[in-house]
């Protein structure tokens, strides 16, 4: 008869003298995680209680537990290279941006990333010549903040042969596809360098609090490659640390049933759907997003529609089928119109409920209307959204003003979607914004357009446990801290604890504890909250010096 093995040692934890933001218990401020799922949450006098030596006892000393936070949209590799290469957010000119180029070390391309020309005072871009000049002959790859258009050298340009693709025109700046191809020009990486910049960005995302990443990939960013390495992070080999799990999606146009399997099955690997930076159209800093009448700083362009409402539908029709999200990158009213088109054509070729019911998915959706929410609603599609879009861009003298005049009121609707019964989880699209999830809950609570603006308890449940529900993940207790729980969640040091509303007539902080409303961090103060662990089902992936010392 074989004798069972020694049993590994129980690893658990009592969380205890702080704040836990659970349904279980409003006033909470102890919990227990067993193993990789937490176990009981209560109050202080309970806690005492139960505490044993043989568990590892931690002071959280008035620090805030709560889920942790998931990213709903996010490029990793992209992500890693803009933390590693030139940080242009800063620049205000075209001689700022040429002096940081000259600035650039070691061999090989020059990359940076998050210039925004609508910010300086002169937004005249420096030329191809200029960029090769700075850099000393060295290829230049500039991504602009929103990733949609570049800057490119002479050098770069002519090893890319982008002039032969659509969107170059002989300046130093491209869009479209030969954006597509300057980009890949400089991503031919040795996959130990992609690893590399992975995992940065997975350290940084753990060091901000998210448990969860949705990583978009598709062929014109960075390959198939580049996706299965993102996913050989979800089962790492030996003992390499534990990291946020990446929710994976694949961004190719399916055209049918047949083939929407196909490209689900290629990788070996589980993909969450064939959604994410499927690119309807473009984005509006660089006037590519379609729109239905011109951009008022340009009335001639009215941006570009890279798929039309047919193929968009025959994919959706293809998804439904096999029982998948498909998705779309749709920012302008136009691109909406096609996706919105789409969806009707598909509930005709194979029906209403089908579309429901495989839980499609639109990213951004920025420009939307009444009847587009009430289609989308219909449909049972969730809108994958960026808050920090607003906080960015919005408001007076904001990207969105000087490119879309007075349209700019009505973008990013959260409060009309959540109205309308329209599912929402949030993101960063890092990076385009930083993976930084207290300023985008602020953002949802200061948005420039004070009538849509949402709670920060809607907000919290946005970038949290709407976040594992976008991505149909199986766990329905995915994104909430109570007993059988997955034991994912942050700690944060916080300033104060309070209720925040989105109505400014609306006292906004509470203290009655007949309310049972669980305390969030206080988020008027201008500073976030300082994350002091990150753990994801039960498995520590960041830990500050300062949650045990």
């Amino acid at each position: 008869m074989t004798q069972p093995g020694p049993e590994s040692p129980r690893n658990v934890v009592l969380y205890r003298n702080g704040s836990v933001y659970t349904a279980a218990d409003p006033f909470a401020t102890a919990m227990l995680v067993d193993g990789d799922t937490v176990a009981w949450v209560g109050s202080e006098q309970a806690a005492s209680s139960i505490a044993d030596s043989s568990m590892d006892v931690i002071d959280l000393r008035g620090a805030l537990v709560a889920p942790g936070f998931v990213d709903s949209h996010m490029h990793l590799t992209e992500t890693g290279i803009a933390l590693d290469s030139l940080r242009l957010g800063g620049v205000t000119s075209a001689r700022e941006l040429l002096d940081a180029v000259s600035s650039a070390t070691g061999n090989g391309p020059v990359l940076g990333h998050g210039w925004d020309e609508t910010t300086w005072a002169d937004p005249t871009l420096p030329t191809p010549d200029e960029l090769e000049r700075a850099s000393a002959g060295r290829p230049v790859y500039l991504s602009r903040v929103d990733v949609h258009s570049a800057l490119v050298s002479t050098s770069l340009a002519h090893a890319a042969d982008l002039r032969s693709q659509d969107g170059f025109d002989g300046g130093a700046r491209v869009t479209r596809a030969a954006h597509t191809a300057a980009r890949q020009s400089t991503r031919q990486l040795p996959e130990e360098a992609l690893r590399r910049h992975q995992a940065r960005a997975l350290s940084e995302a753990a060091a901000n609090g998210y448990v969860a990443l949705a990583e978009m990939g598709a062929p014109h960013i960075g390959g198939q490659e580049d996706l299965r390495l993102a996913a050989a992070w979800n089962s790492p080999g030996g003992d390499g640390p534990a990291l946020p799990e990446v929710l994976l999606y694949w961004g190719e146009l399916a055209t049918s049933e047949e083939h929407a399997r196909s490209l689900m099955d290629q990788f070996g690997f589980p993909l969450r759907g064939l959604a994410g930076d499927l690119n309807i159209d473009g984005s509006v800093g660089s006037r590519t997003a379609a729109l239905r009448s011109g951009y008022s700083d340009a009335p001639g362009e009215r941006g570009n529609l890279y798929l039309t409402a047919e193929q968009a539908a025959a994919h959706l029709a293809a998804c439904s089928l096999v029982g998948i999200q498909a998705g779309f990158h749709v920012i302008g009213d136009a691109g909406l119109d096609a996706a919105l088109s789409a969806l009707d054509l598909a509930a005709e070729q194979v029906g209403e409920q089908r579309v429901r019911a495989a839980g499609h998915r639109f990213e951004h959706v920025e420009m939307v209307d009444a009847p587009a929410i009430e289609k989308l609603a219909r449909y049972s599609v969730t809108v994958s959204a960026q808050p920090a879009f607003d906080a960015a861009w919005g408001g007076p003298g904001g990207l969105y003003g000087k490119r879309l005049g007075e349209r700019s009121a009505s973008m990013n609707p959260f409060a009309s979607l959540y109205a309308a019964g329209v599912p929402v989880c949030f993101g960063s699209d890092s990076p385009v914004t930083p993976l930084k999830p207290w300023s985008s809950v602020r953002a949802c609570l200061e948005h420039h357009t004070e009538g849509e603006r949402i709670s920060a308890r809607a907000a919290f449940l946005g970038h949290t446990r709407a976040g594992w529900r976008a991505a149909k993940y199986p766990n329905p207790m995915a994104g909430q801290l109570v007993p059988g729980a997955p034991a994912s969640f942050a700690v944060w040091e916080v300033e104060e604890l309070m209720v925040q509303v989105a109505d400014g007539r609306v006292q906004s902080w509470s203290t009655d504890p007949r309310a049972r409303t669980p305390l969030l961090p206080a988020l008027d103060t201008g500073t976030d909250p300082v994350c002091l662990q990150t753990v994801r089902n039960g498995a520590e992936l960041f830990s500050s010096p300062a949650l045990r010392s």
